[in-house]
């Protein structure tokens, strides 16, 4: 009896045809099967070794990791598998607010928001974003200061701008914008505006005055954050207020000036309400030359007048504040006597209380009858009206 031939087993030609099937296709049929299932079919064949980390979805207990760190490294090891083909899926189905920024969305047509956080950018030869109104960057490296400029410049209707512990090297920024209505920085960049439409710049400022103002719009706001741990240099002073002679509205806070001892300050009405946060940022006054003056746009503008008060006692006027000199006080203004009240009353070893005012004859008797009248706490307090 002749025994029938055994065919060859053609396990291997099965199994080569299923590795020649499309990537795609694979990664399809293995998404029918559980995470777990998937990545056991790494060990078949080379060919096989990554393809379950294409799979779209996961599916993960946690009993299968040992802590949290090792979820971390294989949801990771995964999610880096897809970067590249979710951004690209992302930009053709028009996303309009990605968080990551590769190079080809230097160029998205549809980008309207942009926000970044903690991402090197690569260096933008060609930048194309008609659409952009929202730029965020936080803890961004540049290669470059041009990298940034062309981001700004090569967005016609961007509005909105934020520079927050960003790099770019040494250079100063061009932040240039026929659009652009408001600016945040902090002081890890310096920068250039020239934005004829800003309405806000909001800035810190440290050792060092990190914006210089070129062309501005005609209500711009200057909103400055102020750490000054010792008094800044003359240059510093002159240079920083050339720049806040150019906005119509100024908001300064968190100033701080440890060794100032003497202090000369102009004032109008409208100013006065911030008055308090002067001896409360100077420990250490010792002297303090106020001039109020009156200034006539911020009258028309105002409907009622500012009042002056005061929440609590700075410092100063008790351990250092020893010299005050109100000068031209403005003729018929209440708050004035306000201000020489609050003096008079909380400055425990003040000396000398000079007022400079313009009142007539009969307004000068009245007002020393109500400046006799008010309580002092300095005892050796001497008042000289000029």
């Amino acid at each position: 009896m002749v025994g029938r031939k055994k065919k060859p087993s053609d396990k291997g030609s099965q199994e080569d045809r299923i590795s020649e099937l499309p990537d795609a296709l694979i990664c399809e049929i293995l998404s029918i099967l559980s995470t777990k299932e998937a990545v056991r079919t790494s060990v078949l064949s080379n060919k096989w070794r990554n393809l379950w980390q294409w799979v779209p979805g996961l599916d993960l207990l946690s009993c299968d990791f040992s802590d949290v760190n090792v979820f971390k490294s294989f949801v990771d090891k995964c999610l880096d598998s897809h970067k590249e083909s979710w951004i690209r899926f992302s930009i053709s189905m028009l996303m309009r607010c990605p968080d990551k920024l590769p190079l080809s969305l230097y160029t998205c047509e549809t980008l309207v928001h942009l926000q970044l956080y903690g991402v090197r950018l690569f260096n933008a030869e060609c930048v194309t974003l008609p659409c952009l109104k929202i730029i965020h960057l936080e803890h961004v490296t540049a290669p470059n200061e041009t990298t940034l400029e062309k981001l700004i410049s090569c967005s016609p209707v961007l509005e909105d701008l934020t520079f927050a512990s960003c790099s770019a090297g040494d250079k100063v920024i061009q932040v240039r914008s026929q659009t652009l209505e408001r600016i945040y920085i902090d002081w890890h960049i310096q920068v250039v505006v020239d934005a004829p439409l800003l309405q806000c710049l909001r800035t810190y400022m440290n050792s060092s005055k990190n914006f210089k103002l070129i062309n501005l719009g005609f209500s711009t706001k200057l909103d400055i954050d102020a750490w000054f741990y010792h008094t800044p240099d003359t240059c510093l002073i002159q240079d920083t207020l050339a720049d806040i002679s150019r906005v119509r509205d100024l908001v300064i806070s968190n100033v701080f000036w440890k060794d100032l001892f003497r202090l000369n300050a102009k004032l109008s009405k409208s100013d006065l309400e911030m008055l308090q946060t002067i001896p409360e940022s100077c420990p250490k006054l010792e002297s303090l030359i106020l001039e109020l003056v009156d200034d006539p746009f911020c009258s028309r503008k105002m409907k009622t007048e500012p009042k002056v008060t005061f929440t609590t006692v700075p410092g100063c006027l008790g351990s250092s504040l020893k010299f005050v000199e109100l000068k031209r006080l403005i003729k018929g203004y209440k708050g004035e006597m306000e201000l020489v009240r609050y003096f008079l009353k909380n400055s425990a070893i003040l000396e000398i209380l000079r007022l400079d005012f313009y009142h007539t004859k009969k307004a000068k008797c009245a007002f020393f009858q109500e400046l006799v009248a008010m309580p002092r706490c300095s005892s050796a307090c001497k008042v000289r009206v000029l």
